[in-house]
């Protein structure tokens, strides 16, 4: 497992009348993580899809507990507990200040070759930088990064 935390801070844009994140805004949420879940290796979206992969959403789930609200400053912690092959899942929860858990989410993303447009593997790039984290986090239940 490789886990990384990123903070976002709740925009006024991002709530419904109620005050509270509007449902639809957690999977940008999930994204941010995946982002920065990334650029802790060094990586980036633009240097996947450069290299002729890129990622398509192929399943989201998302469990709701408890409301996030205008302002708040929320935790999200981004973690991927199995080496990529085909396919990559990210889970995602998100926290408030006082640590209470909000959200669950789930994102797994194929690996496609943009020029096919064919189902491929991992790309070399990823598993190059990220492996040698798995094997050093091999066989524990913390994060790498605490």
């Amino acid at each position: 497992m490789v886990e990384h935390t990123t903070q976002i801070r709740v925009r006024y844009a991002e709530t419904d009348q109620m005050a509270y994140v509007y449902y639809g805004v957690y999977p940008q949420y999930y994204e941010v993580g995946r982002a920065e879940w990334l650029r802790r290796f060094g990586l980036t979206y633009r240097q996947l899809e450069e290299s002729g992969v890129i990622m398509p959403v192929a399943e989201v789930n998302m469990k709701y507990l408890r409301p996030a609200k205008y302002d708040d400053l929320l935790t999200q912690k981004t973690r991927v507990m199995e080496i990529p092959d085909k396919r990559v899942t990210f889970i995602s929860e998100i926290f408030n200040e006082e640590g209470k858990r909000l959200n669950v989410g789930r994102v797994t993303l194929a690996f496609v070759d943009a020029g096919t447009m064919r189902p491929c593997s991992a790309p070399k790039l990823l598993l190059d930088t990220i492996l040698p984290y798995f094997e050093d986090n091999e066989g524990k239940d913390t994060p790498v990064d605490q």
